[in-house]
Parts: C-alpha cells; sequence; structure tokens
C-alpha cells in the first residue's frame, strides 16, 4: 500500500527549482510616510507599470547607513509596508539584507526571508553627486537571462528605476529617463531616446556595446569604462543614431547612418 501511495504521490506532483524575474525596491528609509510620498511622486506618470510583479524589499542600505553613524533604522511595519507596496500594483512576497529583528518582523507580516545576490553586477563609478542623497526607494528590476537570451522592456523606465539583464543583453523600446539606468552583462539596445544611463559588458565584455535610436545619455559605460555627459556629446551623435564601443580603454561613440 505504502509503494501505491509513494507512486500516486509522485505523479501528481515534483518539485522544480526555478528562475524568476523579480524587482527589488531598495529602501533608503524606514519612514512610510516618506516613502509613500516618494512611490506617489515617482510613479505617477506609470501607475501600471508593475501589473502585480513579485517584489522583493531589500534593506541593505538601512543597514549601511546605520553602521556608518547614520540615524538609527525604526520598526519597519511590515503589514503597512506591503500595503503601501500593493498600492502601485505590486506583490511584495520577500525581504533581504535586513537584521534579525526586520526578518522576524517581516516573518510574521507573512513575507519570505530571501538571501542576498551572492555577486552584484560590478557597477561603473559614478560621477560626484551635486545634491545630497534621496530617501527615494531604487526600484531595481533584475531579471536572469538565458545564455545568450535577450531582455525586452517595452514600457518607459522613469528616474530612479533599474533594469538589469543578468547573463545577457537587453532591448529597450521605450525612452530610457534621466536618473534611469539599463545594465546588461552584454549589449544593450535602446530603440527611443537614451537620456539616462547605459551599462554594457557589465561583468567585464569587453566586445560590448551600446545602441540607441536617440542618443542623449546621461552615463555610458562598458566594462567598467565610462563617460559621462559632463563631455558633451558632439553634433554627429547628440540625439541621433550611435553605438557606443570600446576602443582599447576609451569609450568611442560613433552615428549609425
Amino acid at each position: 500500500m505504502a509503494d501505491v501511495s509513494a507512486a500516486r504521490t509522485k505523479a501528481v506532483f515534483e518539485f522544480k527549482s526555478a528562475t524568476l524575474p523579480l524587482i527589488a525596491v531598495i529602501l533608503k528609509t524606514s519612514d512610510l510616510d516618506v516613502l509613500a510620498e516618494a512611490l506617489d511622486a515617482q510613479l505617477a506618470d506609470s501607475p501600471d507599470f508593475f501589473e502585480q510583479e513579485p517584489v522583493v524589499i531589500d534593506l541593505s542600505l538601512l543597514q549601511e547607513a546605520q553602521g556608518e553613524g547614520g540615524e538609527a533604522v525604526g520598526d519597519i511595519d511590515f503589514a503597512a509596508l506591503r500595503s503601501l507596496l500593493a498600492r502601485h500594483q505590486t506583490q511584495p512576497i520577500a525581504v533581504r539584507g535586513g537584521n534579525a529583528g526586520q526578518n522576524a518582523a517581516a516573518r510574521a507580516a507573512g513575507l519570505s526571508v530571501a538571501a542576498m545576490p551572492a555577486a552584484p553586477a560590478p557597477r561603473a563609478p559614478a560621477p560626484p553627486a551635486e545634491a545630497p542623497a534621496s530617501e527615494a526607494p531604487q526600484i531595481v528590476r533584475e531579471v536572469p537571462v538565458p545564455a545568450n537570451g535577450t531582455l525586452l522592456i517595452d514600457k518607459p523606465l522613469r528616474s530612479g528605476q533599474q533594469v538589469y539583464a543578468r547573463g545577457g543583453d537587453v532591448v529597450v523600446t521605450a525612452v530610457v529617463s534621466f536618473g534611469a539606468e539599463v545594465i546588461a552583462d552584454g549589449n544593450v539596445h535602446v530603440y527611443a531616446p537614451l537620456r539616462g544611463k547605459a551599462i554594457a559588458g557589465a561583468r567585464g565584455n569587453t566586445e560590448a556595446r551600446i545602441f540607441s535610436t536617440c542618443m542623449e545619455a546621461q552615463l555610458v559605460a562598458i566594462a567598467g569604462i565610462y563617460r559621462t555627459n559632463e563631455v558633451p556629446l558632439p553634433d554627429t551623435v547628440l540625439g541621433k543614431s550611435a553605438q557606443v564601443r570600446l576602443d582599447g580603454k576609451k569609450i568611442a561613440i560613433d552615428a549609425i547612418p
């Protein structure tokens, strides 16, 4: 009888590992009133951007700020935080980067606790900030891409939003606004105005390239070598179709006829 039951159970279901695209909301404040105001302002123009996608709440920056002598992180009402994020068409499912007390509170609110990524993508050095860091959350869409695969983004990327195509190329068919970031381990294609940051070859691929039909980038980078808009783009490529590549250890930007 036991053998029959085991065979029947095995036929009914099976467990398999799954790699899913997730959005990480990286909190920079534990004050939910401040957070609500920032989310409302940032997502006002695209209320349905997320379409009920799963979300991981990242608390790591709160811990870093406290460790560097910042203000102590207060208790977080995770039930209220879940409701706040759900109001913007997301489905919070887990937290990461929190301390033991935060993890316990998150579990009590029905959230799972996820591990931090083992190897975050290398980032190009950023130019010096001209203003104090905002308390607005950073919204990061981390999408594992199959080997030699391509991630397609067909919605505008607003300031503060980041897309990272881990392991492949990314194609964006809508505007990348100033303050938004598109990152790929392979090539970056933007078939629209590129006004934010584009980072190709994030894990050191020096052959990666960046393409845009309207080059107005705030920053472009390939394999850690970058160029910002502090050096104005020449008229031959500004606002026109162009590609970015590495020429030795320098960024080269060429017009596409």
